[in-house]
């Protein structure tokens, strides 16, 4: 039986280009050519939930890639409701959006003043994470 530091040191450290609060754009599925940003990543999976900003209304953003689910009134006064619900979209069918371009871009991996960034594959332009910038 391995120990559980055996078991972490055999299990793999999943590299994932994109994270929470990057500016995509989904390049295959129904909704090819929308942008959006990424509101959740799961790196086993490969998968993230995009999100369109919603200028009617900013508090609700618009789900890309949704699915409708139906949902029957179960009291008499309740009624029956159709739900938008976004689905998790594979990270092969999203691209980073370049910074400086604003067209999709391959991403990189640089060491900068001993750190690892991310960067923009067609400007050479660091990836700044939005979720840090959200921080500050």
């Amino acid at each position: 039986m391995p120990t559980k530091a055996e078991l972490k040191l055999l299990a793999q450290h999943i590299k994932v280009k994109i994270r929470k609060g990057d500016k995509v754009m989904i390049i295959a599925g129904k909704d090819k050519g929308e942008i959006g940003y990424v509101a959740a990543v799961a790196p086993k999976e490969q998968k993230a939930i995009i999100l369109k900003e919603n200028e009617e209304n900013p508090d609700m953003p618009i789900p890309l890639n949704a699915v409708i689910k139906h949902r029957k009134a179960r009291m008499q006064n309740e009624q029956s409701a159709r739900f938008r619900l976004p689905a998790p979209i594979h990270l092969s069918n999203l691209m980073i959006i370049d910074p400086e371009t604003q067209a999709p871009t391959r991403v990189g991996r640089r060491k900068e003043d001993g750190k690892v960034v991310r960067y923009a594959k067609k400007s050479g332009k660091t990836l700044i994470d939005a979720v840090v910038q959200e921080k500050k």
